[in-house]
């Protein structure tokens, strides 16, 4: 008898350890699942955050680029007005040189004129090539200007040739449609002594007819008013069937718990007895 009570005990303890062994594995799963969540919204942030920051590089780029573009030309200009500055220095310095050269020897009187003369003509020179590129740049300008406002006046024009044609039409389709509707006219009235009982019937035809589609428009106005009240209504039985499942769920976890708690006591209540009877044994002997 204690070899068998011992082996059922063992048996029922086999069987709540492979139960609980199963509990453990679906815990396990299911922070497997949320740490699996979690990794992939941390990923999800690190590569937008990684996105972000490289917008904001790229932006940063742009400004500090168009501001060096501005600074090139800035210091373009700066050094054509020193170039300029130069040469009239020079040209007033040749200048003064010039007098007084002059006053200190006048035969020298002509070589300073000839000298003045071609340095004139140099610096004139430069002058002339400094000109003509800002005469060219100030074309291009100019053209890339007339450019853009003769293709806004050509968009304007095809909008406006667009509009008229649309305002020809619709002029063109009124005129015809007064046409029409005077002819009709005419029409209606060599004809409307001999067409009074058909306009009658027709007339009578059209309130039937209207009848029957406000009575078909009301059917299917219920029809659709029950059939949202029926998705409502599903919506709700779905709900609750959930909310059922959910709580037969936890009635079945509280009663699985208080089985494993009596378990427990059931086996620590066998193991004590076991001990009293084989104590009560040797008492015997």
């Amino acid at each position: 008898r204690c070899f068998y009570d011992q082996k059922i005990v063992q048996k029922a303890f086999g069987e709540w350890k492979e139960q609980w062994t199963v509990c453990s594995e679906k815990k396990l799963s299911l922070r497997a699942d949320n740490h699996y969540r979690h990794l992939l919204l941390s990923l999800m942030f690190k590569a937008w955050r990684a996105y972000v920051c490289q917008q904001q590089g790229k932006r940063n780029k742009y400004y500090v680029a168009e501001s060096h573009a501005k600074k090139q030309t800035l210091l373009r200009t700066w050094r054509r007005w020193l170039v300029y500055v130069g040469v009239q220095r020079t040209k007033h310095g040749m200048q003064s040189v010039a007098l007084a050269f002059r006053e200190r020897s006048c035969l020298r009187i002509s070589w300073a004129v000839w000298r003045r003369q071609q340095y004139q003509k140099r610096s004139g020179h430069k002058m002339d090539l400094l000109a003509l590129q800002h005469w060219a740049q100030s074309l291009q300008f100019r053209a890339w200007l007339q450019w853009r406002e003769l293709y806004l006046y050509t968009q304007n024009e095809k909008q406006k040739d667009t509009r008229a044609v649309t305002h020809h039409q619709h002029w063109e389709l009124r005129k015809c449609v007064g046409a029409w509707l005077g002819y009709l006219n005419l029409h209606r009235v060599k004809k409307r002594q001999n067409e009074l009982a058909q306009e009658f019937h027709r007339s009578r035809t059209l309130r039937r007819c209207f009848s029957d589609w406000q009575l078909s428009w009301e059917c299917r106005r219920r029809l659709h008013i029950h059939q949202r009240d029926l998705k409502k209504q599903a919506a709700r039985i779905a709900l609750w069937r959930v909310f059922a499942h959910w709580k037969h769920y936890v009635v079945l976890c509280v009663e699985e718990a208080q089985q494993r708690e009596l378990a427990e006591k059931h086996y620590k209540c066998h193991l004590l007895v076991r001990a009293l009877l084989c104590a009560g044994w040797e008492g015997l002997w």
